[in-house]
């Protein structure tokens, strides 16, 4: 048996939406599946966590241990990419002291600070990262590990640290190899 979910089982699960050339680890967890839409090309590896609205686009590669809680939203575009254990939260408790915390809560004692979470084409995250609600990195944008990203990232940038810190610009050759993959799967874009 493969560690993959067989072209059925994918169907099965229940998804929003299901492109073509999948491949999820059986040892994926999904909450609302529902509410999550998987474009072609896509690969998401053991012990991840999708929970809430989520979109993901093509060739979009997710590594293991990675966490993406989309209450409130979080899209990945094409060519995006989580290296191991990054999380993702598109809503997060407040920590002030002022409000109580945890799911357990009624909403009437918590405050949540929430919203969507954008990655654009080509934003790739690194290890053990953390993106905190009401974020869009931009296109091409990498996040180099341990990082947390507060707030939005300039397009084709590189940033690291906590909080992330513009480190130098990226270089777009990356956007000539997308063309040549593009023409060879004869994708429109």
């Amino acid at each position: 048996m493969s560690s993959y979910y067989s072209e059925i089982e994918l169907q099965a699960l229940g998804l929003k939406s299901i492109g073509k050339n999948v491949q999820i680890s059986r040892l994926t967890c999904f909450y609302s599946p529902d509410n999550i839409s998987i474009g072609d090309e896509v690969r998401i590896d053991d012990f991840c966590i999708l929970s809430g609205r989520i979109e993901i686009g093509c060739f979009v590669h997710i590594a293991p241990y990675c966490g993406l809680y989309g209450n409130y939203g979080i899209v990945m575009k094409d060519f995006s990419g989580l290296s191991s254990r990054v999380s993702i939260y598109s809503g997060s408790d407040d920590y002030s002291g002022n409000y109580l915390t945890n799911p357990t809560v009624p909403e009437k004692y918590k405050n949540i600070h929430s919203g969507e979470v954008i990655l654009e084409k080509h934003a790739i995250i690194g290890a053990s990262s953390v993106i905190l609600p009401n974020v869009k990195i931009g296109e091409g944008t990498a996040v180099g590990s341990l990082s947390l990203v507060i707030k939005d990232l300039e397009p084709w940038k590189i940033y690291g640290g906590i909080p992330c810190k513009l480190i130098r610009d990226r270089n777009r050759g990356i956007l000539d190899l997308e063309k040549v993959l593009n023409k060879e799967h004869e994708i429109k874009v």
